[in-house]
Parts: C-alpha cells; structure tokens; sequence
C-alpha cells in the first residue's frame, strides 16, 4: 500500500477528531515530524467512562499529562480523584507563573493558557501525611482485599473469608485489626473450638498462620488505617461552589514501606463506589474520573480471585458513570482481560536499551489500531511531553493514531507549599468528619469481656452469638506473636482494664453504645453513624448449610457467596452476601 503524503495524514488526523460535544483537549498533532496546531488532539467527555491508559518510561511526563487532565475535568464540573505519590499533584492548587519558555510551548500548539488554581482536597492514608486522614473498617475492607495486603495464598484466603462470614453471622464487628485478631483468636481457643470446627474449612493451623501475619501488619504500624470514623467514598463526587469539580489527592509519602496497601486501597475506594452507585448509563460527563497510578503494584502476584474482582469492576463500573484510568509504564503491566477494556490511551515515549525492552515495545505497538506511521520509531523517539494517542470518538470507534505534543498545565507544576496545602486541610469540612479517630466497642470488646458486662434483662447473650472467653489473654498473645516475629521485645503496651461500674450493653447497636455512660477507650467523640443492630437468624443445623461453607467458599468469592445466596434465599444470605472483592459496602452496613 502507497505511504500518505503529509496532507493526507493531516487531514485524516483532523476528521478523525472531529467531535460534536465537550472533549478534554489533549495537544496538537506532529505529523512526519512538524507540528500542526489546525490539528488538535481532542478526548471526548462522554467517553471517559470508557476507561483508559496512560503509561510511559520514567520520565516522560506521564504525571504532567495526569495533572492536564485533571485541570480540564474539573473546569468541566468532573470531580477527580488522584494517587499523589510524588507530591507533585498538589500543585494544582497553586497557579502557576508563566514563563517566555511556557508561553512559546503552547502558543505553537494554539493554546490560550492562564495561570489557574483549582480545587484540591488532600486526603492521607491513615493519616501517613499532611491531609486528611483516611480510614476504613476491617468488614468493609473484605476478606479479599485483606488477603492481598497479608500476601495470602488461595487456601489462607479462603480460610479468611470463613473468619469474616463467622463475624458477621454472630454480630461481632471487625472495626480494626485487633478485632479480627481477637475473633480468630477466639476460633483458635478451647472456648471456640466448636465453632472452628463447625466451620469446616477453616483448621487451627490456617488460622494460627493467619493470627501471626495480621499480628505482623500491626507490627508495621498498619492498624492506623483501619478503624472509625470509615470515609465515604462519596466524598470523592463533590463539585465545589463555583461548579468545578473536587480534586481529591491522597498522599502516602512512605509509599515504599507500604505499596500494597496502597494499591489495595485505591481498589476497596473503587469497589465501594462500584456498590454505592446507582445505574446511570451513558452520561453526557462522568460522575468521577479515577486516576490509579502505579498501577503494576495492583497485579503483580495477585491471585485469580483478586484479578477476576478488578476484571469486573472495571467491565461494570462504567455503567454507574465512573471513568477509570491506569497509569503505569507499559500495557504489559495490566493484565490482557482488563486492557482490553481500556479504549483511551495516552502512550508517551518507551526505551529499548535491553531484549526485554525491545519485547515490552512490541507488546505496545500491537496493543494500538493500524497507523500511518511507524509506531516503534514514534515511540522510542517521542520526547518529553509528547505522547502516541487513540482514543474512543462519541461513535465508539477508535480515533486516528496521532502523535501529540501535550497541552501544559496552568497549575504549578510541581508540590504546593506545605503551608497552603496544611491551611487547604485546616479549613476542609472533612477534618471534622475524619481528623480524629473512634475506638468503639466492638468484636474486641466483646470476646475479651473487656467492655463492662450489662445487669438485668439485657445481659443475656443473645442467641448464636459467642460468650466471652475466659482463660487466655489476646493482647499478650499478640505480643508474644510480634516479638517471635520481630526478634525484639513488643511495643505494645499492656491493655489495662475497664472498669467495670456503669456498665453498658454487650451487643447492641449505635444508639445503645452512644447512650452508656461506662468509660471506654474512645480517643474523641464518635462522628455520627447510621449502623443499625444486625437482624438474627436460627442458627444452622448440623450438616446443611454450615457444614458445607469450605467447599462454598474455596473458589472466587463472586460465584460462590452468590451460588450460597441463591441457595439459601434467605434475609440472612442477602446481609451476608458480600461485594465482588468481599467488601461490605456502606449501604449495607446500615
């Protein structure tokens, strides 16, 4: 087939981003190397929620073209969320200066720029940083999600999942890890054994590798993430007062120490939204546009169940109107069944210095539509700023393969002072919501009897659920764990006990915990809860439906827990049966 000429490439790059409604420009195109600023590069609005892909060599703008983005969804009234590893992101609530340099680049591509600052909200996971702190309960969490940041195998994950249905099946709350820690310490007790074997799958040695690996996520300091008061997830769809959507970016300065937290949490945020949402189809501008940066961290040694979660919140999401964007530096990094989902891509520049490189190079090349040019030249010759971009027209067909210099930012390129972002923080309606935590009674309390034991009436243990075990201790058995695993004496304190005097409810909902008067170990007033008492079933009888858990659970949580659903038709399977990563969304909770 006879090469196009320049104009030919020209005009096909120019009709094919055509586009009748909002789009998000990207650049001008650079077409057998001049640039041509009658040829805009444009993204569509409508069809962000087609998902995309933006992946690059370190180095080559990547988070610059995030940064752009963002700024555009915004003004657009598209709430943004952001993985702020480096801290670069937070320049967006800074306008940036201009510059004889800045103002040469994007006249060349016909961009009238203005230096702006938009709304940023800084989130911070579990408070590891300057925003805001961000928690979530061990229930909502799920046993998969749990499971990926414990580094479980397929037979210790499923065994977790048979701990999470034993708590919510008796009520007890896992708030924290040392309420999981104190339930299958329970299973693993005298007191529990009955329950431990009426569980079936779970044995006593699963459980024990379980106790020891969550005693070692304490040991890293990892229980400052969960717990209370949980964020709501849709904090992250708020638009501000003059229309411009919310930029939420969540710092986690310490990303090395805890990557697959990190990564863990960006899918439980995701998955919470997925069972939150409503249906809303096709939408003239998504809801929330999600940028999931460092996205290798998410795939690598993930297991099928895990894969198969993200596979279909990515394939579903969609429908509620949530756009969701992987960055990371080649498609070889995200897995072949969520790629194919990806319609949007932004591709900057690849390197080739080694066979693995050459192989990673032509893996992208084959990832992309037929061009009118040589897409591995293109690609190991693009600089910085510059990006190979396809994506979706509002037809739904894939637009022309266009070398593209990217548009600049009109924020600060770079971190904001730490004085804007810490006053930004002060001043955000979330601090109050979210800044300090809640320690309220929960499976801790109930299974150590450490929670004052109520008179009259309402002592009674309620049916199906455990009595408070006596004769051992959670707390110095976890110490003991921590110090086996770390070869030094623990640094955790011994609890001291409650009194006991003023005593309040055992088991019971919100409004009985908020009206006792007994001392607890609250660490500030609780922020305001819909969480009612869980409703109570007969308990199973020997050999049905208990018996046969290990089997219903050792595949993918997904079919499974919807097989048993379906089996059971039930009130209690429809409160059990948990979402497609075993969390439990927060209209369920309530």
């Amino acid at each position: 087939m006879a090469s196009k000429t320049t104009a030919e490439k020209l005009a096909t790059i120019q009709k094919g981003y055509t586009l009748e409604g909002a789009t998000i420009e990207l650049g001008a195109a650079i077409i057998d190397g001049e640039l041509h600023k009658d040829a805009p590069v444009r993204l569509p609005l409508a069809m962000m929620n087609r998902h995309g892909l933006v992946a690059g060599a370190t180095g080559t703008g990547k988070t610059v073209t995030l940064h752009m983005m963002a700024e555009q969804l915004s003004t657009a009234g598209v709430p943004v969320f952001l993985a702020d590893i480096k801290g670069d992101l937070s320049g967006l609530a800074t306008a940036a200066a201009g510059s004889d340099k800045l103002t040469a680049r994007t006249q060349s591509i016909g961009q009238p720029w203005q230096g702006k600052a938009f709304p940023v909200e800084f989130l911070a996971l579990g408070g590891d940083g300057n925003g805001v702190p961000v928690r979530a309960t061990v229930s909502s969490f799920g046993p998969i999600l749990l499971s990926r940041i414990m580094e479980l195998n397929d037979t210790q994950e499923s065994s977790l999942q048979l701990v999470f249905y034993f708590a919510d099946k008796n009520g007890l709350e896992l708030i924290d890890l040392k309420d999981l820690r104190a339930v299958i310490q329970f299973l693993t007790s005298d007191e529990g054994k009955d329950q431990l074997e009426e569980l079936g799958g779970l044995s006593k040695a699963t459980a024990g590798v379980i106790l020891r690996e969550l005693v070692g996520l304490e040991a890293q300091g990892l229980e400052k993430f969960f717990g209370e008061p949980e964020f709501d997830t849709a904090e992250l769809l708020r638009t501000a007062p003059d229309g411009r959507g919310v930029v939420t970016c969540l710092e986690l300065p310490t990303l090395q120490t805890k990557p697959m937290l990190f990564s863990t949490f960006l899918m439980w945020l995701l998955a919470d939204l997925f069972e939150d949402l409503p249906e809303a189809g096709d939408l003239d501008k998504p809801k929330l546009v999600f940028f999931l940066d460092e996205a290798h961290l998410l795939f690598n040694g993930a297991s099928k169940a895990f894969l198969d979660a993200i596979t279909t919140t990515v394939r579903l999401i969609r429908s509620k109107g949530v756009g969701i964007f992987f960055v990371t530096q080649t498609p070889k990094d995200v897995p072949a069944d969520v790629l194919g989902q990806l319609a949007n891509r932004v591709q900057h520049a690849l390197r080739a210095f080694t066979p693995e490189d050459a192989k990673a190079l032509k893996a992208t090349v084959s990832t992309f539509p037929v061009s009118d040019c040589d897409l591995e030249e293109t690609l190991t010759s693009a600089g910085i700023g510059e990006a190979v971009i396809t994506v979706m027209n509002e037809k739904g067909a894939p637009t022309p393969v266009a070398l593209t210099r990217l548009r600049a930012p009109e924020s600060l390129m770079g971190p904001s002072e730490e004085t804007l972002v810490r006053s930004t923080v002060a001043g955000s309606a979330l601090l109050g919501k979210y800044g300090t935590a809640v320690d309220n009674p929960s499976a801790y309390e109930k299974l150590t009897g450490k929670a004052a034991a109520p008179t009259g009436p309402a002592a009674d243990t309620p049916a199906g659920e455990p009595a408070a075990p006596a004769g051992y201790d959670v707390d110095a058995e976890a110490r003991r764990i921590e110090e086996e695993i770390l070869g030094r004496p623990s640094s955790r304190p011994p609890q001291a006990p409650v009194p006991t005097q003023d005593p309040e409810p055992q088991y019971g909902g919100a409004e009985d915990v908020e009206a006792s008067e007994t001392p607890r170990r609250t660490k500030a007033p609780r922020a305001p809860r819909s969480r009612q008492p869980q409703s109570r079933e007969p308990e199973p009888q020997p050999g049905g439906m208990m018996g046969d858990l290990g089997g219903v659970l050792g595949g993918a949580l997904g079919g499974g827990l919807k097989s048993m659903a379906r089996s059971m038709g039930t009130q209690l399977g429809r409160e059990l049966l948990r979402g497609v990563f075993g969390t439990s969304s927060r209209r369920r909770r309530r």
